[in-house]
Parts: structure tokens; sequence; C-alpha cells
């Protein structure tokens, strides 16, 4: 390291033992992947870029919107409606323009992602729902990376480092995922708008130990962080001989897109949902129906399609001798995940019932623009 901007700009860690011109050269060559710039990729990619690693690699297919900005660090208010990539990357050049950014504006796929990830040295689970997770965990297994792990909701944060050599992966802690409607995501349980920033700058920190090789990084041990409390503890995770992707004998050897094994159904769904479009050509004709909004009371303050009956999902088993047989009824929900847990349940109890696909979210973007978005 000879340039004299990069000995000022580096200062600091020229200093640290352990770190130093070697060190820092170290982080100079290092090429890490962000899946995710949002609340967790936010600080991670703005700390990893001011540290000086070399190349980031960044994916996200989202653009900016108004509620991301509680949490999401990376992006402003001139930002809503653009690209995350494009906002992600006029911000990260102005903090550091030596660091190489290389966009991927597409959707982690079983198709995309053994390429993406090969060509980086550690990979960064920015992502917020378990079919990415579980690919990201398998693509980094199979190839031979390793990733730092992180999750949020509500007031609590979770850390570790996956794919280590003789560490654990993430499904030697979660084999299966619960069901989804029994997993809510930040938009619908809500978050702590600094708790990402505390676990993503904890991500960018195991990020560059493993670069550095220095001090201990989570590998078999999972770090909880309680925002309300103010306390961290670790709980120690032994790699399962019979995990089905890193175990003696692998069951998992190819990619799949995760979907359907995270109990997540969308458009595919079929019969069980109808479209917004449907939806609003049924209510315009005259289709005798009913929509239950199984949001909670705070959700639908917000806004609600008109003519909705409020049930919340929790409620609605006990409210089953309310309704009438005889009836159709669409169940709603923000982005349609709740829905469809309530359509399953009004089917099985023998009513005829339809989801919106999407939910009120889609609704808004779709039907009636002055629904407001959440």
């Amino acid at each position: 390291m000879s340039n004299p901007a990069e000995l000022i700009r580096y200062a600091r860690h020229l200093t640290l033992p352990g770190v130093g011109v070697a060190g820092q050269d170290k982080l100079r060559t290092a090429r890490v992947l962000i899946v995710g710039v949002g609340g967790l990729g936010s600080p991670a990619a703005l700390y990893l870029a001011a540290a000086g690693v070399g190349t980031l690699g960044l994916i996200d297919a989202d653009r900016v919107d108004l509620t991301n900005l509680q949490r999401q660090i990376l992006h402003g208010t001139g930002a809503i409606g653009q690209s995350k990539l494009e906002s992600a990357a006029g911000r990260l050049a102005d903090l550091n323009p030596t660091t190489r950014l290389e966009l991927h504006p597409v959707r982690l796929s079983s198709a995309n992602a053994a390429d993406l990830i090969d060509s980086y040295d550690i990979v960064i689970d920015g992502s917020d729902n378990f079919p990415t997770r579980y690919l990201v965990n398998d693509a980094c297994i199979l190839g031979g990376k390793s990733f730092v792990y992180g999750s949020i909701l509500r007031f609590d944060g979770q850390v570790s480092v996956f794919g280590a050599p003789g560490g654990p992966c993430y499904r030697c802690l979660f084999s299966e995922p619960p069901p989804a409607e029994l997993v809510p995501n930040c938009a619908e349980a809500g978050v702590l708008g600094v708790l990402p920033g505390v676990v993503g700058t904890l991500q960018a920190t195991e990020a560059l130990k493993l670069i550095l090789g220095v001090g201990e990084p989570l590998i078999g041990r999972l770090l909880l962080y309680d925002a309300l409390k103010a306390r961290t503890r670790d709980v120690a995770i032994r790699r399962d001989p019979s995990c089905a992707v890193c175990g003696d004998q692998p069951t998992v050897t190819e990619l799949i897109d995760y979907d359907a094994f995270c109990g997540v159904r969308g458009r595919e769904a079929g019969s069980a949902e109808v479209a917004p479009t449907e939806l609003a050509a049924w209510i315009e004709s005259g289709v005798p129906l009913e929509l239950i909004d199984v949001r909670e009371p705070w959700e639908t303050e917000i806004g609600t399609i008109p003519g909705s009956r409020l049930i919340p999902l929790g409620e609605l088993p006990g409210r089953l001798v309310d309704l009438d047989p005889r009836r159709l009824y669409v169940t709603v929900c923000h982005r349609g995940q709740r829905s469809l847990a309530a359509q399953s349940l009004l089917d099985g109890a023998g009513f005829e019932a339809r989801s919106l696909q999407g939910g009120v979210d889609a609704w808004s973007t779709e039907i009636d623009p002055g629904l407001p978005r959440y």
C-alpha cells in the first residue's frame, strides 16, 4: 500500500494489531457478496466499504419504498422509487470510491445462486425470508463458501457464521422451517428501526474477522441480541452429522427453488387465490361475497378495502360460528401470506373461500392507489 490517500484513509486500521498494512491488503483483495441491501445489508455494506473491502457484490431486485427508510440507512427520501442497487451504489461510491461495486439486480434463485456466489470469498445473508435463507445456505455449502447469517424481528436479532470448515450450517440449526403462516415477517410484526443497524454491523464485523483471520468468529455459536434488555448471549451449535446438506451423507446435492419447501405459496396457489383485478371485477359485477380482513387492528387503521370485516387471524378459529357457510369469503391480509392460512382454515371447515393474492399491498398498487401502503 503506497497510495498516500489510502494511508491516510485507513490510518486507524494500520495501527491496529492484527490489521496493519498486510491486513489492509487482505481487505483490498477481498470479495464479499451481500444478499439484500435492506435493513441488514445497509449497515453491512456501509462498514465493509468504509473498511476498504476491495469488491462488494450487491444482490437486490427491489425499489426503495417510503416504508424502508425507518431502518434501511443506505437509502434516502430522494431515492424513493429508485432501484435499491442504484441508491446503494451512489452512497457507497461516495463513501469509498476505491471499493469496486458489482451490482446484481436479480432475485436469488436456484438458476443463478451458484454462479453468483462462486466468484466471492464470503457471503453476507441480509435476506428476510426463509426461501432465500435456505437457498443461500445450500449454495454456500455446496460451493464451499462461508456466510454470515443475520436475522431480525421486533426487538430481537441473531448472528452466526455458517459454512466454515468443520462448522455447522443453517440447516444444522433449523433443519426444516416452521409453517410460513406461523412466522410473521418484519412488515407484519414490526421491527425496531435501529435493530438492523446493530445486527448488520455485527455481520460486517464477522466478515472482517474472517477476511483478516483475527479473533474468534461466530463459528459454532449463535449470538442472540435482545434490544429491550440490552443483553446478548451465545448458544452453541454443532455440525449435525445427519444434516441434509453438510452432513456425512448429504441428500441435498443440487439447488432448488425453496418456496414450496418453506411452505410459501405464491401465484401458483391457483384456485386458493383470487387476483386483485379478478376480485375487483367480482365486486363490480355484484358477486355475493364477503371480505374478511385477517390483519391486526393497528394495520386496518392504516387502510382497508371498503366493506371488509375485521377478524384477526388468531381469532378466526373461534369466530367460524359467526360465518355463513352459504357465502363466498375472500380473506385479506398485508401481502397474502396470512390470508392463505385463513383461506386454508376456512376451506378445511367447509366454507368456500379465496385468498386475495398479494393482499392489500397488491390491491393498492393494482386497483386503488389511494389505499396507503406500509
